[in-house]
């Protein structure tokens, strides 16, 4: 049985649902895939509203931006499908993905099959992403055995930021580049139906998008890849933190919020809010008659 999808659960006009053949289209056809974080139902309805952004990804770096945590380690498990079943509420075209939280997916297959069947169904989210290279690779075969999709991340893994000594630009040695050029390939030969490639010199980013059959999403891969994904509160400017040299802020929102936060303040200290506006009125004979009976 099927049935239409409710009037606010439509795409907008001109967009269908992006689907994972839609995105091998846009890759041939060479038209660069959008993607962008979000971590709950507003954001997941402002990527909703424009028909340019392809992929809304629930990033574990709400760890950082949304909890206030110092590193996406800290994500669990439950905390990824309450913020993704927030985000699937306010999504209607892109292709919804949500990051494996650090834990879920290392121990077996089958402990990280029964946590992806857990996000996919309780997170409402369409895909999955998992960082790693070849040591993940029975994961990968058996998530999309099952019929799960998804999306690998090689170069930097910000889940093995300490491993890796900090946030370090990857693949920059002959070694290392094969290296990340080895785990791509793996990875799409064990079903990945895309890849994000993170913080590596952009040539070497080109190349692997070359080399690769299946759309690469690059963050700090320079431009020669399938599509590019940032974070929300990276584009939007209202991260307080350190701002990675592939970050570009493409909004000033912190600046209005707060702005926005002084003049509400602003308002409620000289009495010029609540005003005539903002306040409701009683008929003036019932308010006669309140004051007449009052006590």
């Amino acid at each position: 049985m099927s049935v239409r999808p409710r009037v606010d659960q439509e795409t907008p006009a001109g967009r269908k649902k992006v689907t994972i053949q839609s995105l091998q289209a846009q890759r041939r056809d060479k038209i660069p895939i959008t993607m962008l974080t979000a971590y709950d139902y507003p954001t997941g309805l402002a990527c909703s509203s424009n028909v340019k952004l392809d992929m809304t990804l629930v990033g574990d770096s709400l760890a950082q931006v949304c909890l206030g945590h110092t590193s996406t380690t800290h994500l669990t498990l439950q905390e990824m499908i309450h913020h993704a079943r927030a985000v699937s509420r306010g999504t209607t075209h892109p292709l919804l993905v949500a990051d494996m939280p650090f834990g879920t997916y290392h121990v077996s297959p089958a402990s990280a099959t029964e946590n992806a069947i857990r996000l996919i169904q309780e997170g409402r989210v369409d895909a999955l992403k998992l960082e790693g290279g070849s040591e993940i690779l029975p994961v990968v075969r058996q998530l999309t055995r099952i019929g799960i999709p998804v999306m690998a991340h090689v170069g930097l893994m910000p889940q093995r930021h300490i491993a890796m000594s900090g946030y370090r630009v990857q693949g920059r040695s002959a070694e290392a580049a094969q290296r990340v050029l080895d785990d791509a390939l793996a990875l799409e030969e064990a079903g990945a139906f895309s890849i994000v490639i993170e913080a590596v010199p952009k040539e070497l980013g080109s190349y692997v998008t070359q080399r690769l059959k299946i759309p690469t999403i690059g963050i700090g891969a320079g431009p020669g890849t399938s599509g590019q994904v940032l974070v929300w509160d990276d584009v939007m400017g209202t991260w307080p933190g350190h701002k990675a040299k592939f970050v570009r802020r493409f909004g000033d929102v912190a600046r209005e919020r707060e702005l926005g936060v002084e003049e509400y303040t602003m308002g409620v200290r000289e009495g010029s809010f609540p005003g005539d506006a903002e306040s409701y009125t009683m008929d003036s004979e019932e308010w006669k008659k309140f004051l007449a009976g009052g006590k």
